[in-house]
Order: C-alpha cells, then structure tokens, then sequence
C-alpha cells in the first residue's frame, strides 16, 4: 500500500516540484497551501507523515505542529519541518511542538524521501 504524504507550504511552486518528486517516489500525496485548511484536510485524508513549511504567513510550522499534536490528537503521526532559515537553536522549540526532523531549503530529492522513510520507521 502507497504512503500517503501531506505537504504544507504557502509557495505554490514549491508544492507543485515536491509534489511530482514525491510521486515519483512512489506516495500518495496531498498538498495544502494554507496551513488553516490543513486541519481539515488531516482529517479527512489521514496522511502518513506531514511535511510543513516553518515559516508561512498566517501561521508558522511550529503553530500548525503544536496544534495537530496537542489539541487535535494527530501525536501518532510524523511531522517533518521545512525551512530556509533553520538554526539549531529551533531544536528544542521543534521537539515541543512535535517536529521529528527539519530539512534546509533547498534539499535534494532522496533526502526528503530518505527523511520521510526514517520517521515512518
């Protein structure tokens, strides 16, 4: 059975390139350029793992994590952060929030699909 991915990110050509990379990869993907509508979308298609941008304007990668992890129960699924300005100092804000990993715009294919294969275990 194909895993399914969620993408979250404002950037819609961004959406667009890893959306191809991932089905190429062999996922089922669902991207979502506005992190308030993810919420939703969780729900209904019940992602294996999330991908989220860290930095959009109505709400952070931080905010959308800490809220699909502690107030909406979605702990059981893998949140993997993206960023263009990622600094180790987030680390710990990350792991509060639920974030398992975060890759550092630009990353290569194989490394999000690597990624994503690790936090699936």
């Amino acid at each position: 059975m194909r895993k399914k991915v969620m993408i979250i990110d404002d950037d819609k050509v961004f959406l667009e390139e890893l959306n191809e990379v991932l089905i190429s990869g062999g996922y089922d993907v669902v991207t979502v350029n506005d992190p308030v509508l993810a919420f939703n979308m969780v729900d209904k298609t019940k992602p294996d793992v999330i991908l989220v941008d860290m930095k959009m304007p109505s709400m952070s990668g931080f905010e959308v994590a800490n809220e699909l992890k502690n107030f909406l129960g979605y702990d059981f699924i893998p949140i993997i952060g993206m960023s263009g300005f990622y600094r180790d100092n987030d680390i710990s804000l990350m792991n509060m929030c639920g974030i398992q990993k975060c890759l550092n715009k630009p990353f290569r294919p194989l490394d999000v699909i690597y990624n994503i294969e690790k936090v699936m275990g």
